[in-house]
């Protein structure tokens, strides 16, 4: 019986965990900083202002929910990219991609493919620019650059 009750705690716990995470980018999605004043959910723009960079990346000249798809090593690959950044001046572009998880580990040999891909669509998109990918930890809204 114990086997069945961790089974079932443990799929409470991820689907909680998943939700949690679908919440958060459908809030994220809509918050945006100026230079009048951040604009979305109070209480997130609250956490992201204490962070200017970040504040940078959420700015009016970012687009949030971006699809992109294209080859990679003969293999069609189609994605969605939380948040990207292109700065046509300074010939940049960033790609901030929002986790949830407080365990920063467990997954990230798969979150640096994620990001890896990100890279490759767009550096098809934009040859000549140099690409970063980061992770954007809801946990303490803190930036990790990982490409």
């Amino acid at each position: 019986m114990s086997e069945l009750h961790d089974l079932v705690k443990k799929h409470i716990a991820e689907k909680n965990a998943t939700d949690y995470g679908t919440e958060m980018h459908k809030k994220l999605q809509y918050v945006f900083f100026d230079s009048v004043a951040p604009r979305g959910d109070k209480q997130l723009c609250e956490q992201i202002s204490k962070n200017p960079e970040l504040c940078k990346y959420m700015s009016l000249d970012s687009q949030t929910e971006v699809p992109i798809a294209g080859w990679i090593n003969d293999e069609f690959v189609s994605r969605r990219i939380d948040r990207l950044y292109v700065n046509d001046k300074e010939k940049k572009v960033v790609v901030v991609d929002y986790k949830t998880d407080t365990d920063r580990q467990t997954l990230r040999d798969k979150y640096k493919k994620q990001l890896g891909e990100y890279k490759k669509l767009l550096e098809q998109v934009y040859p000549e620019y140099n690409i970063s990918c980061k992770i954007l930890w809801i946990s303490d809204f803190s930036l990790e650059n990982i490409i």
